[in-house]
């Protein structure tokens, strides 16, 4: 399966490609802070760099936390396959009852239209 982000981008879009924009999009906004700020109390580079430093720490979890999750044990992939096949009988059992209650709708709604309707002859009875 895919996963979809909730700007709703498009689905085959990697969700630790979302992750990582975000990641380095705030690492620039942290630069574009930490340089002046670095000027100003002379600490040099230490600041943008332990910047850049978590970012790269921040990208490389999320990247191999996605692929442990990725993997799956051949019960694990048996246990999904039989989750598959109980849902899609679940859809198949709530489709044919659905069809036998809109079967018995329309029969009732047809009984109470020609009850109302009743002969010329009956009427004056």
């Amino acid at each position: 399966m895919t996963k979809v982000s909730e700007n709703n981008l498009e689905p085959s879009q990697d969700i630790r490609l979302i992750a990582t924009s975000k990641i380095w999009g705030f690492t620039v906004g942290i630069l574009a802070v930490c340089i002046p700020l670095s000027a100003v109390t002379r600490s040099g580079a230490i600041l943008p760099l332990a910047a850049i430093g978590g970012a790269a720490v921040g990208t490389v979890a999320v990247w191999r936390a996605d692929q442990k999750k990725l993997q799956l044990t051949p019960v694990q992939q048996q246990r999904v396959e039989l989750l598959e096949q109980r849902i899609a009988n679940l859809e198949t059992i709530v489709s044919s009852e659905e069809l036998d209650l809109l079967k018995k709708i329309k029969e009732l709604e047809f009984r109470e239209s020609n009850q109302f309707t009743l002969p010329n002859n009956q009427a004056g009875n």
